[in-house]
């Protein structure tokens, strides 16, 4: 299942947003705009369902409460509201479902989150409409969502799933390198790819290494001397990832995941998670560490392993790269551009001039990303 519209009132950079969702879709905007917040509520979606320890007063909670959720713009209304359509495919005319979610604080005691609308639509005729008459006079019933409760969503399990199956994706090469030394408590669901390799472990003998040889392949394009890659458990039974590359000793070229650049490891994490899973897949910044002629691939690789799969995966990237967004194979109907301003961030797709630069042959980087620029940054250099 696909998310193919948002629409937000009174989230965090957002004092009101709504947007078109495609298959793939590229999130602009200069610093602090709001491209990591806007891709965290598709994650508190994700958090509410989570059937080990998830519900809205936790996912509020991770998030520093609620006064850190609520745009600062909105200064009367304390309400959040979250509306997403979700179709099975982008061919439907009209969304399978409809899913909202108002929120706001008690306003008084334990300042608990209350729910101040829920409602659940499926092809058209709503299967659910929150709070209910018996519902007012129990606050503490409103603390809950139905999508958070197996015994209330039992009609509505398709859109539940749908939530659970969105992952996110920004992984911290030094976290997969050196977990083991550094330690600490590693976060529900792993963002940071802490515990890629005990994934790759879980992962059965022949999908995984269907997975890597499609990855081998572009790796021995995409990195320098790249010759060959496998996973290996230690005499420990520790996983590793060990890569071949060319050395004039024969089989002195091996080496574990510890000796990878950081670009290889974050490129072959993408890359993995393309292939891992059916659910909205967020990927924020996948840029970082990587040489500019492979960023430039990036959404020619998103495609290429988007065609070995059926459903497609939809995917949201957040980026400021003018290399990715360089290339030719961008579909303008996937770029919603975020332009921060005094009353909070607005969200628009491609405009009329910008949609003529994009048929004449320019690329994204070209016509939309310019605007993204912060003003007056050239005075950057002359800071004291």
């Amino acid at each position: 299942m696909i998310i193919t519209h948002l629409k937000l009132k009174n989230w965090r950079n957002f004092r009101q947003a709504e947007m078109d969702l495609a298959h793939v879709c590229y999130i602009i905007g200069p610093n602090a705009s709001g491209k990591s917040n806007l891709l965290d509520v598709f994650r508190f979606l994700r958090d509410i369902c989570k059937p080990d320890g998830g519900g809205l007063q936790k996912a509020v909670k991770d998030r520093g409460g609620i006064t850190k959720l609520r745009c600062l713009h909105h200064r009367r209304d304390p309400e959040v509201k979250i509306v997403v359509h979700l179709a099975e495919g982008f061919e439907e005319e009209a969304p399978s479902w409809k899913y909202v979610l108002g929120f706001k604080p008690e306003g008084k005691g334990a300042q608990r989150i209350l729910v101040t609308a829920e409602e659940v639509w499926h092809q058209g005729e709503k299967m659910l409409s929150r709070p209910m008459a018996s519902e007012l006079d129990d606050p503490l019933v409103l603390t809950q969502t139905h999508i958070e409760q197996a015994t209330a969503n039992r009609e509505f399990r398709g859109l539940v799933e749908a939530f659970s199956e969105i992952t996110y994706l920004h992984l911290v090469p030094q976290l997969l390198k050196h977990g083991e030394q550094i330690g600490g408590q590693r976060l529900d669901d792993d963002p940071f790819g802490q515990g890629f390799l005990e994934r790759l472990a879980k992962t059965t003998t022949k999908t995984r290494d269907a997975r890597l040889k499609r990855i081998q392949s572009a790796l021995s394009v995409a990195v320098p001397q790249f010759k060959e890659l496998r996973f290996e458990k230690d005499a420990m039974g520790h996983p590793h990832l060990q890569a071949l590359y060319e050395h004039h000793h024969p089989n002195a070229g091996w080496q574990n995941e510890e000796h990878f650049s950081d670009g290889t490891l974050r490129l072959l994490g993408m890359l993995w998670s393309l292939q891992d899973g059916n659910g909205l897949l967020l990927l924020e910044e996948p840029e970082l560490s990587l040489h500019q002629s492979v960023v430039e691939q990036i959404p020619a690789m998103i495609d290429r392993v988007q065609r070995t799969r059926k459903p497609k995966r939809q995917v949201l990237i957040s980026t400021h790269s003018q290399a990715l967004l360089n290339n030719p194979g961008i579909d303008p109907r996937g770029v919603i551009v975020l332009e921060p301003s005094r009353e909070g961030t607005t969200v628009r797709s491609v405009d009329e001039v910008e949609a003529k630069g994009l048929d004449a042959g320019l690329s994204v980087a070209d016509v939309v990303l310019p605007k993204t620029r912060p003003k007056g940054i050239e005075q950057l250099g002359f800071w004291e």
